[in-house]
C-alpha cells in the first residue's frame, strides 16, 4: 500500500473536535477511510502521583508479580490430567502468593540500588499541542468543503478552531504510541 498525499483540512485544539469534524465527514457519506487525525508537536508529560518510598515499591512490586504467579500456576494446575480444575486454582492461588512476594522483593531491591534517586511515582501520557484533520490530496477540497457546514464554525486550511477557546490546555486523546 503506497502513502498517498494528504494535506491538512482543519485544526483543533482538542482530540473531541477533530473528532466530531471526522463524524460529521462521516454523516455527510464523504470516505472517511482517506481522513486521518494527527497529533502535532507532542509532549510528555509526566504527573507526579506522590513519594514512592520501601513500602510503595513493595507494593508496586507485588501487584506487578501476582498476575504473572497466578497465571503460571494456574497453567501448571491445568497440566493435572486427574482433576485440573482443583489443582489449577489451589497452584493459580500459591502462584498469587509466590508472584507477589518475589515481586515485592524484586520491587524494594530495585528501589534500594536507586539510592534515592527517584523517590516519587509517576504516571506518563503524550500531549499534542493541537489536532490536524487531513485528508488525502484528491478529495481534500471537498472535505475542506464538508467541514466548513459543520454547525458551530470550523477553521478550513490550517488554522485553529474558531470554537476552541485560546489558551486552554490540549487534553488527551487515544493512547499515541
Amino acid at each position: 500500500m503506497s502513502e498517498q498525499a494528504r494535506r491538512a483540512i482543519a485544526s483543533y485544539m482538542t482530540y473531541q473536535e477533530a473528532e466530531r469534524a471526522v463524524d460529521h465527514l462521516s454523516d455527510q457519506g464523504f470516505p472517511v477511510e482517506r481522513v486521518a487525525i494527527i497529533g502535532q508537536d507532542v509532549r510528555l508529560v509526566e504527573q507526579v502521583t506522590g513519594r514512592l518510598g520501601h513500602g510503595g515499591a513493595a507494593l508496586q512490586g507485588a501487584a506487578s508479580g501476582a498476575l504473572p504467579g497466578a497465571l503460571i500456576g494456574w497453567i501448571f494446575g491445568l497440566l493435572n490430567w486427574l482433576d485440573p480444575v482443583v489443582s489449577g486454582l489451589l497452584l493459580a492461588l500459591y502462584g498469587l502468593v509466590f508472584g507477589a512476594l518475589v515481586g515485592a522483593l524484586l520491587g524494594v531491591l530495585a528501589h534500594a540500588a536507586q539510592r534515592g534517586r527517584r523517590d516519587f511515582a509517576s504516571v506518563s501520557s503524550m500531549q499534542p499541542s493541537r489536532y490536524d484533520v487531513v485528508a488525502d490530496e484528491a478529495v481534500a477540497d471537498d472535505a475542506a468543503q464538508l467541514l466548513a457546514e459543520l454547525p458551530g464554525g470550523t477553521g478550513t486550511g490550517t488554522g485553529t478552531n474558531s470554537g476552541a477557546r485560546k489558551g486552554s490546555r490540549p487534553r488527551s486523546g487515544p493512547a499515541i504510541t
